[in-house]
């Protein structure tokens, strides 16, 4: 199967590139009858889209969607639904200087290695700009789960050393970092300015919270819910680790004190982050990403050519300072799809 293509019943395949044409997606397996206009993919388009805020890149995108194939008067229609996005700003001199280098921390070298080829505008696939693809199947993804009253809440934990103490899910969408933390966000905010006013970048900690998932959802051994989760998130550029509940923690705790107990009432606490054995167990699903520091930095760094001479790189272009207040609906979205998915399967097995 394509490394383009995501999915068993609820597929999700990807196209374009950062300075192509467009991008877009392929979304097959759409339970049919769903209500769905280009509205609901849009509002979830415009938190990911480049040039929102001073922490973001200027470039400017509206990241207007259109719905090709799959709709009819409103609702799904049970066939694939096809959603493109049209570049509009791209300036691909920009990236003219950089040609014939491979830029350090970038996908280039592995691109140029496993393809022979690369394009050296932009990121090409491994870029930023592939994600809106799965924000737009993640919208619909998003909608089938409602259905189930489960929802999706994604927010920065943490940028560089500055952790978030508290949650306030109605503060996210209300400052640039997607921050949940009030007392924090101004903190993360200033941290990704200095470093984007040095030329440099910062990384950071995405968590998410999975509410209303009912017990019984996930495979015993190859297909965890966690490790589908695990595997979707992954896939995101950027991400380097992921952790579920108590997470790493667990390594310097003993057993009676990551263990869950249970009551009629259900469970007392949540070190498990609401997968046992690979399948959900009701309670909340918790898990964090860890996310690297932007590799497109202003500053000289040392690299090589395409012939292996010893180089000097200056990258231009327009790049975000820090990926993760854009990265906060792209793990939504990639939570959603992975979870639509299982849910698919667990209904065929079932049926």
């Amino acid at each position: 199967m394509s490394g383009s293509v995501y999915g068993k019943i609820f597929t999700v395949s990807t196209f374009g590139e950062s300075h192509g044409g467009g991008a877009g997606v392929v979304v097959d397996g759409v339970t049919p009858g769903l209500e769905l206009d280009a509205a609901d993919i849009q509002q979830e388009l415009d938190r990911r889209r480049p040039g929102q805020s001073s922490v973001s890149t200027p470039r400017s995108e509206t990241d207007t969607v259109q719905i090709l194939s799959g709709v009819f008067e409103g609702k799904t229609t049970g066939t694939p639904v096809m959603m493109l996005v049209m570049n509009r700003d791209q300036r691909s001199g920009d990236y003219g200087n950089i040609k014939d280098m491979f830029r350090p921390g970038h996908a280039d070298y592995t691109f140029y290695k496993k393809y022979g080829i690369r394009d050296y505008r932009g990121g090409g696939r491994a870029s930023g700009r592939e994600t809106l693809a799965r924000v737009s199947a993640g919208a619909i993804a998003k909608k089938i789960l409602l259905k189930y009253g489960i929802v999706i809440t994604a927010y920065t934990a943490k940028v560089g050393s500055i952790t978030g103490k508290s949650v306030d899910f109605s503060f996210i969408e209300r400052n640039p970092v997607r921050a949940a933390d009030p007392e924090a966000a101004p903190r993360m905010e200033q941290l990704i300015l200095e470093a984007s006013a040095a030329g440099d970048s910062v990384g950071g900690v995405i968590e998410c919270r999975v509410n209303g998932m009912p017990p019984g959802i996930g495979e015993p051994v190859f297909n965890k819910l966690d490790a589908e989760l695990a595997r979707a998130i992954l896939s995101i550029g950027g991400v380097k680790g992921i952790e579920f509940g108590a997470g790493f923690a667990a390594a310097e705790m003993r057993g009676s004190q990551h263990n869950d107990p249970m009551t009629p009432d259900g469970f007392t606490s949540n070190n498990a982050g609401g997968i046992l054995g690979g399948i959900s167990n009701g309670n909340e699903i918790i898990f964090r990403a860890a996310v690297k520091p932007t590799s497109s930095i202003s500053g000289r760094q040392n690299t090589v050519t395409l012939n292996n001479e010893a180089a000097v790189c200056e990258v231009h272009g327009r790049h975000d300072p820090c990926l993760c207040p854009r990265m906060v609906p792209v793990v939504e979205a990639m939570t959603a799809i992975a979870l639509t998915d299982l849910l698919k399967q667990n209904a065929a097995l079932h049926a």
